[in-house]
């Protein structure tokens, strides 16, 4: 996946429609690739390339000039720092599938499992899954839950923002930056990641939840993904939730409870759009509210 700002796939455009690519640039570091995007600001940064291949191939996208980030070691793998995992912006869907990713945060390794077929999962990037900022990607609910900070840097350094203001629009990526890395907290609690899709296998989501638990704080995270321009927090019923659940006595809950949850959060992220309700909305919202009392009823018994 490209790893630029949200919705850049709409340009460059050229008097006679989408440009033509001039270079391809394959830097060996970010430093070398931040320099290469500041030399030539019309030029696209490119990972795994499925969403830019997809614009290309669909005529909204000729770029005059590519940067290819496939050959930067430092953002293809991840760290520990402070009790949280640094996380390369350079991981592929592939590879925070496997079981030693999936132990350090299972809900990114669940979401990067159901990213779509082995084709897509080898390219796509964790990177790209942001930047391009699809309203279906699988990555975000969860990185919204667990409040991941992208760690950006750009020619005049490094800059930390939440993961929430980029996908909201209340950040944006500046001329010559890339997403470098994301940092999750390690919370050493369950987490899940679920979705609903319009047929059987995988597919782009219809809904998505990711869910997490932070005993620590006695708190319950929760984000909506794929019913609106970016995942939604309900955090009305993220607390109320969290009131109620027993912390000191195994995380106990009331079926009720659990019950009222789902409804909650799906009247939150799905809301009336006039009178009578739309059937397509008392469906959307019926599936939210599932997947959001499934996902908090196996965090709670994990």
């Amino acid at each position: 996946m490209t790893t630029h700002a949200p919705h850049a796939l709409d340009s460059p455009q050229g008097p006679q429609g989408p440009q033509a690519a001039q270079s391809v640039t394959l830097p060996a570091s970010l430093d070398e690739a931040v320099a290469a995007l500041t030399a030539m600001p019309a030029a696209v940064p490119v990972a795994g390339g499925t969403d830019l291949m997809a614009a290309v191939n669909a005529g909204l996208l000729r770029p005059a000039a590519l940067v290819g980030l496939g050959r930067i070691n430092e953002i293809r793998g991840w760290q520990y720092q402070d009790g949280h995992a640094l996380l390369g912006a350079g991981l592929t869907h592939a590879r925070m599938g496997r079981p030693d990713f999936a132990a350090l945060i299972p809900a990114l390794a669940a979401a990067a499992r159901a990213a779509g077929p082995p084709q897509i999962r080898n390219a796509g990037t964790l990177g790209g899954n942001i930047a391009t900022a699809a309203p279906t990607g699988d990555a975000l609910p969860v990185l919204a839950a667990l409040e991941a900070v992208l760690v950006i840097v750009g020619p005049v350094g490094q800059r930390e923002i939440p993961v929430s203001y980029l996908l909201a629009g209340r950040e944006m990526l500046r001329p010559g930056e890339l997403i470098g890395f994301v940092r999750v907290p390690l919370l050493h609690a369950p987490q899940v990641f679920l979705k609903a899709t319009g047929r059987t296998g995988p597919g782009r989501a219809v809904a998505s939840v990711g869910l997490v638990l932070d005993p620590a704080r006695r708190g319950v995270r929760c984000a909506i993904g794929a019913v609106a321009p970016m995942p939604l927090r309900p955090l009305e019923a993220e607390q109320w939730v969290a009131s109620l659940i027993d912390w000191d006595g195994g995380r106990t809950l009331a079926p009720e409870a659990l019950e009222a949850f789902g409804e909650y959060v799906a009247a939150a992220c799905v809301p009336d759009q006039g009178e009578p309700v739309a059937p397509g909305v008392l469906h959307l919202r019926r599936t939210v509210a599932v997947l959001a009392r499934r996902a908090l009823g196996r965090a709670l018994t994990s």
